[in-house]
């Protein structure tokens, strides 16, 4: 059994089709959840980012956690009510595009397939998460643009390249990039993922690096304090 111990919570990941790792960690520990009371997670997995949002955000604030397999929803589940916020978390076995609501979200986070155009696994499940057949960038974007609210934001994390896709894609949407942050796995390599922030409204853009690894296996001071609130050996 896959279980991940945290500071607050646990995350048990034996059924779930995509299991722990750091793109999830990392998007949960670098958006903003400043005033986000209504939250909705798209393909929430595991719910390793649902979690961390409501260990982030105030008492009263809900979080919707879409998951379009039934294994992984009922792993979801399973980790929502073992943890203690699971007055807080609302998992829902549903596709992004069947999911009906009538609310306006605050934020709407998603850790999203992006493989469009390498080859695919030879399990079926694995390769519906990691590739945009069930959500596509596009609906993705038709998704956020239907849901979030006037002053809302989407977070999402997304390799370099699939990330300026989704950057011209969503600006032809009228979805404005608002913060993008380049994370590097260490200085003298290409960059990974593109951590990006975007709203209905649009303001001047906010750029900046993150980097993992300074030398050897020892954490960046600025990734130690990003994620110190989560991991077991690290010092808030």
């Amino acid at each position: 059994m896959g279980i991940f111990n945290f500071k607050k919570f646990s995350v048990c990941d034996d059924n779930a089709t995509m299991k722990v790792g750091t793109d999830g960690v990392l998007l949960g520990a670098w958006v903003d959840v400043n005033e986000s009371k209504i939250i909705l997670d798209i393909g929430t997995g595991s719910g390793i980012i649902a979690l961390m949002l409501a260990q982030r955000t105030a008492t009263e604030a809900k979080i919707d956690a879409v998951e379009l397999l039934k294994e992984d929803a009922q792993q979801a589940s399973q980790n929502v009510r073992s943890s203690p916020w699971s007055d807080k978390i609302s998992v829902i076995n549903s596709s992004i595009q069947k999911f009906e609501t009538n609310k306006k979200y605050d934020l709407i986070i998603c850790n999203p397939p992006f493989f469009s155009r390498s080859l695919l696994s030879p399990t079926e499940n694995r390769s519906s998460v990691r590739h945009d057949i069930q959500l596509t960038l596009d609906d993705l974007i038709s998704t956020t643009t239907q849901l979030l609210s006037p002053a809302g934001r989407l977070c999402i994390i997304l390799p370099p390249a699939e990330g300026d896709v989704f950057i011209s894609k969503a600006l032809a949407k009228k979805l404005f990039l608002h913060r993008l942050t380049r994370f590097f796995s260490r200085d003298n390599k290409p960059q990974e993922r593109s951590l990006m922030e975007f709203g209905l409204v649009a303001q001047p853009l906010v750029e900046n690096s993150l980097t993992l690894y300074q030398s050897g296996n020892q954490w960046t001071e600025e990734y130690n304090s990003l994620t110190a609130d989560f991991y077991l050996d690290k010092l808030a």
